[in-house]
């Protein structure tokens, strides 16, 4: 069954996508949930209207991520965390990550940021998705808190 999609659903696809799904995914979650509606004819034509519409606009947002990514590809950022002997109380998490950015004036949504669990001190990657074509590596470091 063909769907339009509504919103970013991870491993699916991106916003205003049209993609394969089987029916009983489509009618029973995708559609109900808002996440996603029927690829009737009609609907087709309307989505590729709208994207004429705006190609205009999403070129300035991906060169605002772009500008955004090269911001955190050369940020220093360190955690401060409550550690004994190189071992963390808790993991650092994407959160952490958001906030520590917040901090620096730079503004990231949690869900966008991919990390696995830390939960020693040392030097780390991250991986944000900024758009659908653009994204950052963050590298930090997670020191023991005083």
């Amino acid at each position: 069954m063909e769907i339009i999609l509504i919103k970013d659903i991870e491993n699916l696809g991106y916003a205003n996508d049209i993609v394969n799904v089987k029916p009983g995914y489509a009618n029973n979650y995708l559609i109900p949930q808002g996440f996603a509606k029927a690829a009737t004819a009609s609907a087709k034509k309307v989505l590729a209207e709208n994207l004429r519409q705006r190609a205009h606009k999403d070129a300035k947002i991906l060169a605002d991520a772009q500008a955004l990514a090269e911001t955190i590809q050369n940020l220093p950022l360190s955690l401060a965390v409550k550690a004994e002997e190189g071992k963390l109380f808790g993991t650092v998490t994407a959160t952490d990550l958001a906030e520590a950015l917040a901090g620096k004036g730079i503004t990231v949504d949690r869900k966008q940021i991919v990390v696995e669990a830390i939960k020693t001190v040392g030097e780390y990657e991250a991986t944000a998705r900024l758009h659908r074509d653009v994204k950052a590596t963050i590298k930090f470091q997670v020191v023991a808190a005083e």
